[in-house]
């Protein structure tokens, strides 16, 4: 038994050496790629950079360019992009949380009729594959006239992240005790008091699972940004560096996917706990 402890303790070890070696390495390797010149990247060692260089970075800043005397667009409006996915990522995380909440409470805990199949029906739209879905979303957009617009990935982002949120939000809700209200309502708090006051902050872990959830399929998500934005000025970083030429002797698109990766993973990486728990306390038998 005493030989059992440390040789299970070795293999978690490895095993988790292992998973997160696979995990860092794509993020080593863009990181490598986009530090190198163009000679090293073609005569040099793959897996180091010999002689760090940060033009393919500063390409991405680079404010404009003089034609003839007049001043043109930036190159690359890297800035302008950045500013774009922020406004996109935070109205999609917040519209998906308030309507999240506001549907998994009422399923969880309300309990209408028909709770049940409303969870299984929300969870099995999930697992239907976008390229199913972009064609009538497609649709839909052009209707409603917000194409070319950073209103139509607002509309379309969290009919992607929605559906499960709510399925993982209203596993939580189910299983929280009623104590919890009961006793907030013998001092004269009303549902709406109690919710804000005491479940809201209980909640916080699977709330932070959701947001996290809903952060990466946003993304991760190229297709829906390319195909709703085909104006510059109006794309998100997913849109633009995916429109924009990959060569050997031009690695700055590059280096604009490794910075746009390097923003969020830190954000994965602080919430990485809270995420854990949170999946961990919705996740039930039978959820």
């Amino acid at each position: 038994m005493s030989g059992t402890r440390p040789r299970a303790a070795l293999t978690h070890g490895t095993l988790v050496l292992l998973l997160a070696i696979y995990s860092l390495f794509p993020i080593y390797m863009m990181t490598i790629l986009s530090l190198k010149t163009a000679q090293e990247d073609i005569h040099g060692n793959p897996f180091f950079v010999r002689h760090p260089n940060f033009e393919w970075y500063l390409n991405l800043f680079e404010p404009s360019e003089w034609v003839r005397g007049e001043l043109t667009v930036p190159t690359v409006p890297y800035l302008v992009w950045i500013k774009n996915t922020a406004i996109v990522f935070a109205s999609t995380i917040a519209v998906t949380l308030t309507a999240g909440l506001m549907a998994a409470y009422a399923i969880g805990r309300l309990r209408p009729p028909g709770w049940r199949w409303w969870r299984r029906a929300l969870f099995a739209t999930y697992l239907l594959p976008q390229t199913l879905l972009f064609l009538p979303m497609y649709q839909f957009v052009l209707k409603l006239g917000l194409d070319n617009s950073l209103a139509a990935l607002i509309l379309v982002y969290p009919m992607l992240t929605l559906p499960f949120c709510v399925w993982l939000l209203s596993a939580y809700f189910q299983r929280l005790s009623p104590e919890v209200e009961e006793s907030a309502y013998i001092e004269g708090a009303s549902r709406w008091t109690a919710f804000l006051s005491i479940v809201l902050p209980m909640s916080w872990p699977v709330i932070v699972a959701a947001g996290i959830f809903a952060l990466g399929t946003i993304s991760s998500d190229m297709m829906f940004a390319t195909l709703f934005l085909p104006n510059q000025a109006h794309q998100t970083l997913a849109a633009g560096l995916s429109g924009m030429d990959v060569g050997l002797e031009d690695l700055t698109v590059v280096a604009g996917v490794n910075m746009a990766a390097l923003t969020v993973v830190p954000i994965h990486g602080i919430f990485a706990g809270a995420f854990v728990r949170g999946l961990t306390a919705a996740m039930i038998e039978g959820a």
